[in-house]
């Protein structure tokens, strides 16, 4: 069952992968009781971050948009969040790109839709706008931080490692997703969900680990996936502390009176000048009139 009454507002952050999810989870007051475990078994940890309203839900749900499509599903339907992030690590697309800038994805494009004739491929692009209200709280956390190179721009989603700069993928998206600034694996499968759930806010945010070339894997061994989730999740959190919820925490009802006044309310006496009738408590249909003749 959704958890509508939830006094804190919550935001859930999802990662694909181990390194992502420490980086993220480094960020907040997590204490070992506040493990979460939905009917399906997908795990979760809530934490507080400080210094903001939020309560943070992190998970970790691994590789592919079909997965975490499905289990981003699972996961918003379970806790009914207001705001949804996807973090983690990408490969840059761009030449402007260096190793630990992030992108924060104003536009996550499906890359593989298309129908293949005998002329050729002819795509069906599908894409989803990263939230407004997520967008302009990073521009504002982006021009106050130190040490983070962002950029704000398009994504490319695919379920492919692009580890080769002359590949038929890599001109393909070139010609036909010409502003996607990075490619990754799970953004359109988030955004997906997030979009059929409603009103949810969701926005996919990537620090660049690699150039989507030959040399993606001595890049990794030498530390640069932990450079970009790292740098991924300091634009995250930044975020966060400018993003407000939309509707704060209700204060408590007061409490009622113990001890009410259980005397009537005084009806008409002699003391009023014999001109005044109290109809206090009373039920009427219509008008009521009437003419005070004297005393009672």
């Amino acid at each position: 069952m959704p958890e509508t009454h939830r006094t804190v507002p919550t935001v859930v952050v999802l990662t694909a992968l181990p390194v992502e999810y420490d980086a993220v989870r480094a960020h907040l007051a997590v204490r070992a009781e506040d493990e979460l475990v939905l009917g399906d078994g997908t795990r979760l940890e809530r934490g507080a971050l400080p210094g903001t309203p939020w309560t943070v839900a992190l998970a970790e749900l691994g590789e592919g948009a079909l997965t975490t499509a499905a289990l981003t599903t699972r996961v918003v339907t379970e806790l009914a969040p207001e705001a949804l992030l996807f973090v983690g690590v990408a490969g840059g697309l761009k030449e402007d790109l260096e190793i630990g800038d992030v992108v924060v994805g104003t536009k996550v494009y499906a890359v593989h839709g298309g129908k293949q004739t005998p002329e050729g491929l002819l795509t069906r692009p599908e894409s989803w706008h990263g939230s407004h209200r997520l967008v302009q709280a990073a521009r504002a956390a982006l021009r106050g931080l130190d040490g983070v190179r962002g950029h704000r721009k398009p994504l490319a989603c695919g379920d492919v490692v692009l580890a080769d700069e002359r590949s038929a993928l890599r001109e393909y998206i070139r010609r036909t997703y010409n502003d996607a600034y990075a490619i990754e694996m799970e953004g359109s499968g988030a955004s997906h969900a997030a979009h059929l759930s409603g009103q949810l806010d969701a926005l996919v945010i990537r620090g660049i680990s690699d150039l989507a070339d030959a040399r993606k894997s001595a890049g990794d061994a030498a530390g640069a996936q932990e450079l970009a989730a790292g740098q991924a999740a300091k634009v995250a959190v930044a975020l966060l502390r400018k993003h407000r919820p939309r509707t704060p925490a209700a204060p408590p009802d007061p409490s009622p009176d113990p001890t009410p006044d259980p005397s009537p309310p005084p009806r008409s006496s002699p003391s009023s000048g014999g001109d005044h009738v109290d109809f206090r408590g009373g039920t009427f249909h219509g008008p009521v009139i009437g003419k005070i003749t004297g005393s009672p």
